[in-house]
């Protein structure tokens, strides 16, 4: 009989021995980060009065904190200013491309 519990005892030590490993998942690429999007250099940080002189007055403006944005329309298209210490530090439109904040076409199309 001891002879059986030294077996049950060798095997359940046994079986407390054999836990699984913990594997470390395989690392994860981390995607590389998408293309800067480039402000257009003809009106990125002009201030507020040249803005207003090359496009007149917006047709829409609203004031974020210390951020205002000024939006421009035409009839295909709408172009938003953002101005930070009363100058231009970005520019959208829709529509654009998907590779560019703001369409080149609709800008052009706004100055007076």
């Amino acid at each position: 009989m001891s002879r059986k519990i030294a077996l049950l005892s060798l095997l359940l030590l046994a079986g407390c021995a054999a836990r699984p490993v913990a594997v470390a998942p395989a690392p994860v690429p981390i995607p590389q980060a998408p293309p800067q999007r480039v402000e257009p250099p003809a009106f990125a940080g002009l201030s507020t009065d040249a803005l207003r002189a090359r496009l007149g007055t917006p047709a829409f403006s609203r004031k974020d904190g210390a951020t205002d944005m000024w939006r421009y329309d035409t009839k295909t298209c709408h172009a938003f200013f953002f101005l930070t210490g009363g100058t231009v530090n970005h520019i959208e439109t829709i529509p654009r491309a998907a590779d560019a904040a703001a369409d080149p076409a609709c800008l052009n199309a706004l100055r007076k």
